[in-house]
């Protein structure tokens, strides 16, 4: 995510307001294409596959109406550093209002949806698609810390993934203020682009707890552990109604998304416990939230990698 940027729905050209663009990137065959057909659909400017070197010419000066670029490996001159220097830029560029949207999918999904197409991967195309999924999946994991919003592709059909677009980024008239919710690790360092970040540190630790140190948030003997400190339930009160509070100023302001953080020392216990039980007072309040735990994200996919050395 992007540090301290709003998402305005609309951008007016002439007006003097900043221009939505949005840069879709993510693994092939997560469906980036789809992505920005729906998109182009939906009243933006649309190009796919544009080099990385011609983006800042593209958009140098005045744009008539919201963008959306499509970046992956296959682009010519890409880098994964190359792009992170891009969206460093573009995020500071006052006539823009930068968003990027990943597209994401497993291995499983990729290779399954390979088989079925018989294309080439683009890093490895004299070999079988695994071997260039995974060295892409590797490749893009900055780029994939780094989005605004992340759609998981994997048990999505065409259908469902422009319907999910069309949630986060349709310009016409919108209902309700898309609220993202995500735990982290202060070790690991703060997401971009939180509009709001609570510390959960001073809260039981679980992790002092045996019994309780390889669980997660997820699990009800955690939960009640963190909500069992005297100091939670008015902790989680005040940030509810700070929230239930502010958003519907938020919505008359005309804002699209807004990005809310918890987090604590691990990202594994209190941030989680509190991230759930936020998005649920949301949800159950009529918003439309979506929630993201970023380090038990990172746990599942090294626990596959640690288990494939052991076999080996």
């Amino acid at each position: 995510m992007a540090e301290g940027r709003e998402r305005d729905v609309t951008q007016s050209a002439g007006t003097g307001a900043p221009t939505r663009l949005v840069i879709v990137t993510g693994p092939s065959g997560a469906g980036r294409t789809t992505a920005i057909a729906a998109m182009e659909d939906m009243g933006y400017e649309a190009i796919n596959n544009l080099p990385l070197s011609l983006v800042s010419r593209l958009i140098d000066g005045p744009l008539p109406r919201p963008m959306a670029l499509g970046i992956d490996v296959g682009n010519r001159d890409f880098s994964a550093a190359a792009l992170i220097e891009l969206i460093d830029r573009l995020t500071r560029a006052p006539q823009l209002r930068l968003e990027v949207l990943y597209l994401d999918a497993s291995a499983e999904a990729l290779i399954r949806r390979y088989s079925e197409t018989r294309r080439r991967h683009p890093l490895s195309p004299e070999a079988q698609p695994v071997a260039g999924i995974e060295q892409e999946l590797d490749l893009l994991e900055p780029i994939r810390m780094r989005a605004d919003v992340l759609v998981d592709t994997s048990a999505l059909s065409p259908h469902e993934l422009r319907a999910e677009v069309a949630r986060w980024f349709d310009m016409g008239e919108i209902a309700r203020l898309a609220i993202s919710v995500q735990s982290f690790s202060y070790k690991r360092g703060t997401p971009r682009g939180l509009d709001m970040m609570f510390d959960c540190r001073f809260l039981n630790n679980p992790h002092w707890v045996p019994d309780l140190r390889p669980l997660t948030g997820l699990d009800a003997p955690v939960a009640a552990h963190v909500m069992g400190d005297p100091r939670y339930e008015e902790f989680f009160s005040r940030v509810r109604d700070l929230l239930l509070f502010q958003l519907p100023a938020h919505l008359e302001e005309g804002k699209a998304h807004l990005a809310v953080g918890f987090g604590c020392t691990g990202g594994q216990h209190r941030s989680v416990v509190m991230t759930e039980a936020v998005c649920k007072a949301l949800a159950q309040a009529g918003w439309q939230v979506s929630k993201r735990h970023r380090e038990l994200e990172r746990r599942a996919q090294t626990q596959p990698a640690q288990k494939g050395a052991k076999g080996a």
